[in-house]
C-alpha cells in the first residue's frame, strides 16, 4: 500500500511538472518542443487552449493504440487528461517575461523540469504516456524506436509550424537535451517493485521518449 501511494504521488508530481515545463517553454517564446509546436499551432488556427489540444491530441493518439494492441495504464489515462490541465493552469499563473534574459531563464527551467517530469512518471511505472505508447507500439512492429520517434516528431513539428506554432532555438535545445536529462532522472527516480505482474516478470526500463 505504501509503495503504491509513493508511485501515485510521484506520477502526479511528474504530470504537474510536465504542465509546468510546457507553460515555461511556451511563455519563453523561444521555441516549443515538437508536440507543443503542434498543440500551439492547433490552438492558434482553430481556437481552444493549448491544454485543451494536448488533451484532444492525447485522446486521438490513444485511439491509434488499438490496432497496435497497446494497453493503457492508470498513468496513461492520467497523462492524457492532466498534462493539458496543468499546462493551462500554469500558463494562466505564470507571467509573460519581457526581458530576453528572463525568457532564457524560462526556457532553461522548462528543459530541466521536463527531464525531471519524465523521470517521475516513467519511474512510477504506471503506464506510458499516450505519445510514448504510440512510439513503443510502432517500434514493437520491428522498427527502431529512435527512427519511429524521429519520424513522428518531425511530422508533428512540421504540421505545427505550418499551423503557426512557435519554432526556434528552444525547439532545437529541447531536442538535444531532453534525452540526456531523462537518462539522468529516470534511474534516479525509478521506484523498485517486485515485478510487472503476478508471475514476477521483471519490469523493463522504458525508453525515455517524452510524454
Amino acid at each position: 500500500m505504501a509503495l503504491m501511494a509513493r508511485r501515485l504521488v510521484q506520477l502526479y508530481a511528474g504530470l504537474a511538472s510536465y504542465g509546468l515545463g510546457i507553460a515555461l517553454q511556451v511563455e519563453s517564446m523561444l521555441g516549443n518542443d515538437p508536440w507543443d509546436v503542434f498543440h500551439q499551432g492547433l490552438s492558434r488556427r482553430f481556437g481552444l487552449s493549448i491544454g485543451a489540444w494536448i488533451v484532444i491530441v492525447g485522446a486521438a493518439v490513444m485511439l491509434a493504440w488499438i490496432p497496435l494492441r497497446q494497453r493503457p495504464g492508470l498513468g496513461t489515462i492520467s497523462n492524457a487528461v492532466l498534462v493539458g490541465v496543468f499546462a493551462d493552469l500554469f500558463l494562466w499563473l505564470l507571467p509573460t517575461p519581457g526581458h530576453l534574459a528572463a525568457r532564457w531563464a524560462f526556457l532553461l527551467a522548462a528543459i530541466v523540469v521536463g527531464g525531471f517530469a519524465t523521470g517521475c512518471y516513467i519511474g512510477a511505472g504506471l503506464g506510458p504516456g499516450p505519445r510514448d505508447g504510440l512510439m513503443t507500439g510502432l517500434a514493437a512492429r520491428g522498427h527502431s524506436i529512435r527512427v519511429v520517434r524521429t519520424c513522428i516528431e518531425v511530422t508533428v513539428l512540421a504540421a505545427g509550424w505550418l499551423l503557426g506554432g512557435t519554432v526556434g532555438v528552444g525547439t532545437v535545445l529541447y531536442a538535444l537535451t531532453i534525452g540526456p536529462l531523462a537518462h539522468v532522472f529516470v534511474p534516479m527516480l525509478a521506484i523498485e517493485r517486485p515485478g510487472a505482474g503476478d508471475d514476477g516478470t521483471p519490469v523493463p526500463e522504458p525508453e525515455p521518449a517524452g510524454r
